[in-house]
């Protein structure tokens, strides 16, 4: 990057009103000038908000709560099935010795 330019960084409501101006008909061109910012940055964030609509944009790689708490139950469900193997292995055991 050039001495003296900063990654500018643009919160949700920013691409997605630039989204939508190009959605209602504007040139993508047009609507970067406006908001004095490179077209390729419009075209990225269109095709973004097509895949993943109002969740496109979560911000600087913060996971969203209910992402969180999905990888949290998945952890959960990991640490149950562990729990009732070990309970089996034990119980087979316990088994095993009381039957000798």
């Amino acid at each position: 990057m050039e001495e003296g330019k900063q990654k500018r960084s643009f919160d949700k409501a920013f691409k997605i009103s630039a989204v939508k101006m190009v959605e209602d008909g504007q040139k993508v061109a047009e609507v970067a000038r406006s908001l004095g910012i490179h077209d390729n940055l419009i075209h990225n964030w269109k095709k973004k908000y097509a895949s993943g609509g109002e969740k496109a944009f979560v911000g600087k790689g913060h996971l969203t709560e209910i992402m969180r708490l999905r990888r949290e139950l998945e952890s959960a469900k990991k640490d149950n099935e562990v729990l009732k193997k070990a309970i089996g292995i034990f119980s087979e055991e316990q088994g095993k010795s009381t039957n000798s």
